[in-house]
């Protein structure tokens, strides 16, 4: 267990997302909040990405219907030891910087900066609580302190033609970032993978000095006050050592696994990869345990026919 990752960093989960594409499965709740593969949330993979990492200290920026996201991690995130300093904190909006609740990404921490200072961090990563996949954020931190990078960003190769997709980061061949683009129709090829740009992940890894500078001159702007528009593009524009990190996925299959389900068809894709006899995504590692409020254990899956496609069960309770 890395213990950087336990004493001196504090993970922020921007889960106050209202999901507008994800409707009707976000009329009642956030997006995070939304159910995902059986007895699972989307916020839980983000959450179990942390705990099995080793970090612990979370916050989770909440704001758009965030009672039913409220209620599951009050009941199913209790896993954490008060009495070493550990926590996962809910954190409603409170306009403790003006009269405007999150107005971005970036605002939504700068506006929770002071919970942040208590911790005295020395970094703080900033998550989505919206995302399918399985990282080790202490490899990333490894990487980052070893890079003497002031900012890290993770990154997955995607197709050139699936840019518009993502924000797209231009680096040069030591993956230093050079560049920044918000979703666009065209982007410059990774080094070294001619067919393939890097998408953003949302996982960002900031030394905590950089942080607070950065979002207090953003809050001072004509801004967005969006990572992925203004913070990013400015740190890699003046010059500073801001890095990309290559996805390392624990999910363990041949094909690298992060989702997106931001729409119906992505949801709707991503719920269909589960029925595979193999799925694409393991939720049955435990290795890598996923973790949620009850039941504790995935979906239950059974087989009767020889070509392991078809169950059938009778006479069963």
């Amino acid at each position: 267990m890395n213990v950087l990752l336990l004493r001196d960093v504090v993970a922020i989960l921007l889960a106050g997302g209202a999901g507008e594409r994800l409707y009707p499965l976000t009329r009642e709740r956030a997006k995070p909040a939304v159910p995902f593969g059986g007895p699972y949330r989307l916020v839980d993979f983000t959450l179990s990405n942390c705990i099995n990492s080793g970090l612990r200290k979370i916050f989770l920026a909440t704001q758009y219907k965030a009672q039913s996201l409220n209620r599951h991690v009050r009941m199913g995130w209790n896993v954490v030891n008060r009495e070493l300093g550990e926590f996962i904190e809910i954190l409603p909006p409170q306009k403790r910087m003006g009269e405007h609740w999150y107005l971005g990404t970036a605002d939504a921490v700068w506006q929770n900066m002071h919970a942040i200072e208590r911790e005295r961090p020395r970094w703080v990563i900033v998550l989505a609580g919206d995302h399918i996949y399985k990282m080790d954020y202490g490899k990333m931190l490894d990487v980052h302190i070893a890079r003497g990078a002031r900012l890290t960003v993770a990154a997955i190769e995607v197709p050139l033609g699936d840019a518009h997709r993502f924000g797209v980061l231009e680096v040069d061949a030591d993956a230093r970032v050079v560049g920044f683009r918000e979703k666009p129709e065209t982007a410059p090829a990774a080094p070294w993978s001619p067919g393939a740009c890097l998408g953003s992940m949302g996982v960002y890894i900031f030394d905590v000095d950089v942080l607070v500078r950065e979002l207090q001159l953003d809050a001072e702007r004509d801004s967005t006050h969006d990572f992925g528009r203004d913070i990013i593009p400015r740190l890699a524009a003046a010059g500073e050592r801001v890095f990309a990190y290559l996805f390392w996925d624990e999910n363990k299959k041949q094909s690298q696994y992060w989702r997106d389900v931001g729409t119906i068809d992505a949801y709707y894709e991503a719920s269909l990869d589960l029925v595979q006899v193999d799925p694409v995504f393991n939720l049955y590692d435990p290795g890598w345990p996923l973790r949620t409020y009850q039941p504790q254990l995935p979906p239950a899956k059974f087989v009767f026919a020889e070509d392991g496609r078809r169950g059938v069960a009778t006479q069963s309770i």
